[in-house]
């Protein structure tokens, strides 16, 4: 059945033909297939055509999707305060890894500047320019925001990733009867199916170093179809040796990932034999990665055991593991809230509204993770009471 999705204009529709055309380019120069994980590479992060680096990708009320920041700056808010609780073993620094709309920027730097807390820097790694420019325009007020082109040497510091572990590429693999095999893209024949789009799915040998990162895969029945995701374990690795070169100067680090998914024993369960890959256009929720390439967000959810355990097995420690209604209402969410008076219902019912949407199990509160990992912090005794770290 094709799509009923909201036409896009003209212009959007060229720019996806010319991505479309580069990713079958792309195709042909690599023996007709592709993995997945370079076709998500692709159609999201393409210069001048990708969702994230072509102008594509839209935000909040009127975009594709909205996140945690866009609800309210509460949100922010209780970040900065668990930031400025931690800088007394960190350095007074924060690292953003794709700041978005630059709104979670702004809310923690407004939260600590009306705090009266010192900081030294914020920093910001982005790789849209689109979004980057966005939030250059919103933060210019904060003279020490800095936009990095690349990760630094070392950091000392809170390091925050809201909702980027599940924006990088995945590969995908299914259980055959002759094995594990790589799910990939080929090229679409005119000639066997003339309403095919430009691409299909092309199964191949897979590597097992693929397979190993998936709790008992060979008790998996045939069909099995599923997500893996090397390129966010190398992404935790590299930060692992990021917080701990930061330990030269005697100051802890410590990192903030905040994303939906689960451990690696629920990731993987008999229920989930579709895996979890998702695209979002115009807050349409539909599971098609080749509909129109570069105008629609494609996203997968986040094995939290193997973050943790690259990020382990990298040198750091692991802090904490904690739905995200945890990991808030422990931070102080409700005290923030309440400097709204409820009596003022017109401000407070909003916020109210929010801050629910942000909490509860049918909303975002049981889906969204915290993972908390670093070097040479002790982790609020506060943010442990709802701990779920033995899940992992």
């Amino acid at each position: 059945m094709p799509l009923q999705l909201p036409a896009p204009s003209a212009d959007a529709l060229a720019a996806s033909h010319s991505l479309q055309c580069l990713i079958a380019d792309d195709i042909r120069r690599r023996q007709g297939w592709i993995s997945f994980a370079r076709y998500m590479e692709l159609t999201l992060y393409a210069p001048q055509f990708g969702y994230y680096s072509g102008g594509a990708a839209k935000l909040g009320k009127e975009g594709d999707f909205t996140t945690a920041p866009e609800l309210t700056p509460l949100f922010g808010a209780t970040l900065a305060q668990v930031a400025a609780e931690l800088f007394a073993q960190t350095a007074p620094a924060i690292l953003e890894f794709g700041a978005g709309s630059g709104k979670l920027a702004f809310d923690i730097l407004s939260e600590l500047q009306a705090g009266g807390v010192a900081l030294q820097h914020y920093l910001i790694i982005e790789v849209s320019p689109q979004l980057r420019a966005s939030q250059q325009q919103r933060l210019a007020g904060f003279p020490n925001v800095q936009w990095l082109d690349r990760w630094p040497e070392r950091f000392s510091g809170v390091a925050i990733g809201n909702e980027v572990l599940d924006a990088m590429p995945v590969s995908l693999v299914v259980r055959t009867a002759d094995g594990w095999k790589e799910r990939g893209v080929a090229g679409a024949n005119p000639d066997e199916d003339p309403h095919a789009g430009p691409f299909v799915f092309a199964d191949r040998d897979c590597d097992p170093a693929l397979i190993a990162q998936i709790p008992d895969a060979d008790e998996l029945p045939v069909g099995y179809l599923t997500e893996v995701h090397p390129v966010a374990i190398g992404f935790m690795r590299s930060l692992a040796a990021l917080l701990g070169e930061g330990q030269d100067g005697g100051k802890g680090a410590v990192a903030l990932l905040i994303d939906y998914g689960f451990p690696g024993r629920e990731y993987y369960l008999g229920q989930r034999s579709e895996g979890t890959l998702m695209c979002h256009y115009r807050h349409h929720a539909h599971p098609d990665p080749f509909y129109l390439p570069g105008l629609q967000d494609v996203t997968a959810h986040v094995d939290f055991t193997a973050m943790a355990r690259a990020a382990v097995e990298g040198g750091l420690d692991l802090l904490g593991y904690v739905s995200q209604a945890g990991f808030l209402l422990g931070a102080g969410i409700g005290d923030l809230l309440l400097r709204t008076p409820p009596e003022q219902a017109a401000r407070y019912l909003p916020q109210a509204n929010a801050v629910q949407k942000l909490i509860s199990p049918a909303e975002m509160g049981e889906l969204f993770k915290v993972l908390a990992v670093g070097r040479g912090v002790e982790w609020p005794q506060r943010l442990l009471q709802h701990d779920r770290s033995h899940r992992l």
